[in-house]
């Protein structure tokens, strides 16, 4: 597990299958209690290297398009707060 907030950061797993499923890349594995985990390629060592990382080497912490959709998450929630404020 290579995605830095999940909490199984650096954990290793037996890969069981990786496949296309839900448009995205998925890797199945087994967990402790043998059941059957799904997560994101990109969240693991399988995904192939982000360019935008190896291009901005350590330089940028966060892509434009990133910083965007977190603003109109942020917007969105200023809007439901004060929706049920006021």
């Amino acid at each position: 597990m290579t995605h830095p907030f999940h909490p199984w950061h650096g954990r290793r797993f037996e890969v069981f299958q990786v496949r296309q499923n839900w448009g995205e890349w998925r890797v199945k594995f087994f967990d402790e209690d043998r059941r059957l985990r799904s997560l994101p390629a990109d969240w693991t060592s399988l995904a192939p290297p982000d360019p935008f990382v190896a291009v901005s080497a350590g330089r940028a912490s966060f892509r434009v398009e990133d910083l965007e959709r977190l603003g109109d998450l942020l917007r969105n929630l200023d809007r439901t707060i004060g929706a049920e404020e006021g």
